[in-house]
């Protein structure tokens, strides 16, 4: 004997159809139909929905968070003689008694926090990706373009703002390379230079060296060395016209912030 299971929501549908099939997994060689019904918006979809059931002697399995289209629901299931099993609204009962907090009764929150999720993993590998000036096709698709000599905290920065969902390449600047074309192409306000002093970042480059069982004299450390870095990194940014930050004692929590405000701004 067949079965048709009415899938019925008041958002695309997939948390019930994932619920419904579950169940259904559990039935060996079960004949049984599923029919998607989502977007219930109004009294009028569920007496839709109802009509539809009673010809097809079949049951629905629904997830509707307003509280008057579930009973409307539960009420003219009930007076048709329809088994409408409630998937979602026992269990968002019950944890409103426990926590004593009133639930939202917005449709489709589950999908915009899955979506959010899938944004953040999706600069992650971006700021992966476009780490280092790696490929600088990366600068034009990117929200955020970091330019900065070695040690100024680029990578943590990149991945922090990628965390926030923001899509964030980074190009070091060295003297004996000429910077990528593209640096020059993608929207100022989009760039940001990040400054330090000559003697913090001595001191930083010491301590990596050191950290690498590495001679901290050599000149990646020398002081005119890392001056003639610092003056080559302002007449880049001076020619892209980009706002610059000095991260001489900034953490990189306190860099972002700044920058998130001014990405802000600018939206």
């Amino acid at each position: 004997m067949s079965t048709v299971i009415y899938v019925v929501s008041d958002s695309v549908g997939e948390t019930a159809e994932l619920v419904t099939k579950a169940a259904i997994s559990q039935f060996n060689d079960s004949k049984i139909t599923l029919k998607r019904f989502p977007f219930v918006e109004d009294l009028g979809n569920i007496d839709e929905v109802i009509s539809l059931v009673k010809l097809d002697k079949g049951m629905i399995a629904f997830t509707l968070v307003k509280p008057e289209i579930r009973e409307y629901m539960i009420e003219q299931a009930a007076k048709t003689g329809i088994y409408a099993c409630d998937l979602i609204g026992p269990l968002m009962d019950k944890i409103q008694e426990l926590s004593g907090e009133t639930p939202l009764f917005e449709p489709g929150l589950v999908r915009k926090l899955d979506e959010d999720y899938f944004k953040k993993i999706e600069a992650i590998e971006f700021a992966v990706q476009y780490d280092d000036g790696r490929d600088p096709r990366g600068i034009l698709k990117a929200d955020i373009v970091l330019v900065g000599v070695s040690r100024t905290s680029k990578t943590p920065l990149s991945q922090y703002l990628a965390h926030k969902r923001l899509k964030v390449a980074n190009v070091p600047l060295v003297p004996e390379v000429d910077p990528p074309e593209e640096l020059f192409l993608v929207p100022p306000e989009k760039c940001f230079g990040l400054k330090i002093s000559p003697e913090k970042l001595n001191d930083i480059r010491k301590e990596r060296l050191k950290s690498l069982g590495l001679n901290d004299q050599a000149s990646y450390a020398n002081i005119e060395r890392i001056k003639e870095e610092i003056n080559y990194f302002t007449k880049i940014v001076d020619r892209i016209g980009c706002a610059v930050i000095d991260v001489t004692n900034k953490a990189v929590e306190e860099t972002a912030n700044v920058i998130l405000y001014h990405h802000k701004r600018r939206r």
